[in-house]
């Protein structure tokens, strides 16, 4: 199977939605092909200065089962060698996917149509927004196998649903249900199955709808203001607003708010 089968690139006006392919697995993320496809279709993205936007998702029933158990079992790929190699491993391997989705530079949306789990879990976790079908589940599931969050899920589930509720679903390893994510803020709203990519279709819309430059700040800006001191983001908006202040779009939004008609935004 190709990397272009593994994960679908499809594109609709301003949105690409990435479709996790490997029905075999579960649409496992452990696997060189599946990291490598994630890390290519991020770059490609970046590099698209017409997509505004990112859905991702899984096909058939689940989200993503996280890690290969059965490569865990049988100590292959990312899984084997010895401590030196694992650790390797890991960060020449699985560690690509939180890099690649954290450099993303337009908003991605997290459409959870099913089991989302360990690494799967922290996938979604990853992304800027998530919407779920009622058939979501959540599972920081590492320790259930003797493990840890080995892709940077204790850095991003906190930050999304806090401390407590992170340890809680991290010490105990135990499924999240749909109600109890939306509840918790995981997510941002919970549909009936076969309305899950109308409504991550239509979320997307309603941010591809933005001025693209500036969404694309916007978003630098957030993820900058996660570990930065209050003087140096200060520092970098002045920056970022002096550059959409010069922006064709910045001045047609303004003139369609005065002559009270729809802005038409072309990126400049």
């Amino acid at each position: 199977m190709s990397e272009s089968d593994i994960l679908l690139y499809q594109q609709e006006n301003h949105v690409v939605t990435l479709t996790m392919n490997r029905h075999d697995t579960r649409n496992a993320i452990s696997d060189d092909e599946m990291i490598d496809a994630i890390e290519a279709a991020c770059a490609r993205i970046n590099a698209d200065s017409s997509v505004r936007v990112a859905i991702i998702t899984g096909a058939g029933s689940a989200f993503s089962s996280g890690g290969n158990v059965k490569d865990m079992r049988d100590k292959v790929g990312m899984f084997g060698g010895n401590a030196l190699e694992i650790r390797d491993g890991y960060r020449n391997g699985i560690q690509r996917i939180p890099l690649a989705i954290n450099q993303l530079e337009v908003p991605i949306i997290a459409a959870v149509n099913g089991a989302a789990i360990g690494a799967g879990c922290d996938l979604t976790m990853m992304c800027d927004m998530r919407v779920a079908s009622e058939k979501a589940l959540f599972a920081e599931s590492f320790v259930k196998v003797g493990l840890i969050p080995g892709d940077g899920g204790a850095w991003f589930l906190p930050r999304v649903i806090g401390l407590s509720r992170a340890n809680e679903m991290a010490f105990t390893g135990e499924p999240v249900n749909a109600q109890t994510a939306l509840n918790w803020g995981m997510v941002s709203r919970v549909v009936p199955p076969e309305e899950l990519m109308t409504a991550a279709m239509e979320l997307a819309a309603r941010v591809a709808a933005n001025p693209p430059s500036a969404l694309r700040m916007t978003k630098k800006l957030i993820k900058e203001g996660e570990h930065s001191r209050l003087e140096s983001l200060l520092e970098l908006s002045a920056s970022l607003q002096s550059l959409a202040h010069q922006t064709k779009d910045h001045a047609e939004a303004v003139d369609a708010i005065i002559e009270k008609r729809k802005p038409v935004f072309t990126g400049e």
